[in-house]
């Protein structure tokens, strides 16, 4: 299992493996860039069919916070957290509990929330062995809505950029993933009068979709290559590959999944076809800045006006892409490593 000669290793600061028997805690903790001194990332928790894809995982996450912090104008570095297993079975108060204690090892220098797989609640228990952690109910807790409004004003940007577009009404939305984060979207797209298409391995949750937002059921296997004018991936990774994007019929991808390419050169094959692609920890970053305000002097206004301001940098991202011709992607990456010093 290579970690300095992976593909996604890039000069990470520090890679920790944590287990506890007693717990079942197999966890790893990858720190890309402590930035002025300390890094911050959600835990995931996920079935890894292998331990390979946990790792790729932890580091490409790892640095994609990095990336969303510098572009958000965040003054911290990157990490991320990836504990092996499934949430619906194996997670329990002794698993949080020893996952904060790793944690907390670390000395303050990395700084842990919710993601994939935990919730604000879990936040409590990993709180009982570390101070380190946010998102806890009561602070800013969940991240979806933050999350939903920043992929919705980063897909306003991409639509004004690459359709000429200054409104949403009769847009055609694809949306993969009904969870949390593509519900939150959804809201926002209904309210804007766009036409949202729907999927979702969940029926119930495509069946809230349609009672909510009037939107279109569309099977999970049919959702990447369905007309539409945008596709937003809400759901997993990966999912923009050389199978997926010969089928893409889309002329913009912004969603709200992380690591929606499965390599970096994915993101050069949708520039080549003229898709317009938002680079996921751009559009998804409304989540990190919500919690990076959470404190004695939170201001929900003020955080979700910073939040707004994705629009802003994915302007910022596309100017760039032009300028040097290159994919969003490529422009993003390079914006973000300039600010942080690795560019």
């Amino acid at each position: 299992m290579p970690v300095f000669h992976a593909a996604d290793f890039d000069a990470h600061e520090q890679v920790c493996f944590f287990t506890d028997a007693d717990a079942g805690l197999h966890a790893i903790i990858a720190i890309h860039w402590s930035g002025p001194g300390l890094a911050g990332g959600g835990i995931r928790m996920w079935p890894y069919d292998d331990e390979q894809k946990a790792i790729t995982d932890a580091l490409r996450l790892s640095r994609a916070m990095t990336y969303k912090f510098a572009l958000a104008d965040i003054p911290i570095g990157g990490g991320k957290t990836v504990i092996i297993g499934d949430a619906r079975t194996a997670k329990t108060p002794a698993l949080l509990r020893a996952l904060g204690r790793a944690v907390d090892s670390l000395g303050g220098r990395y700084i842990c929330g919710p993601d994939v797989g935990t919730t604000p609640e879990d936040m409590i228990h990993v709180g009982e062995t570390t101070d380190h952690v946010r998102g806890r109910p009561g602070e800013s807790g969940d991240t979806s809505p933050a999350t939903g409004y920043g992929v919705f004003q980063a897909l306003r940007a991409a639509v004004r950029h690459r359709l000429g577009r200054q409104d949403l009404a009769g847009l055609k939305v694809a949306v993969q993933g009904a969870g949390a984060v593509g519900s939150a979207l959804c809201r926002h797209l209904h309210e804007a009068g766009a036409e949202i298409l729907i999927a979702d391995v969940d029926s119930a949750a495509v069946a809230r979709a349609e009672a909510d937002f009037g939107a279109v059921a569309v099977t999970p296997e049919a959702i990447l290559a369905v007309e539409a004018d945008v596709l937003a991936p809400c759901a997993l990774g990966a999912v923009l590959n050389d199978q997926s994007i010969p089928e893409i019929r889309a002329a913009v991808v912004c969603g709200g999944a992380n690591n929606q390419l499965a390599e970096d050169r994915h993101g050069d094959a949708l520039a080549g076809r003229g898709i317009l692609y938002v680079p996921d920890y751009v559009a998804n970053a409304g989540g990190a800045i919500n919690a990076s305000a959470e404190g004695p002097d939170y201001d929900a206004e003020r955080a979700w006006q910073r939040v707004g301001r994705i629009y802003d940098t994915c302007e910022r991202v596309f100017a760039r892409a032009e300028a040097d011709g290159i994919a969003a992607s490529r422009a993003a990456d390079r914006l973000a490593a300039e600010i942080v010093g690795r560019g």
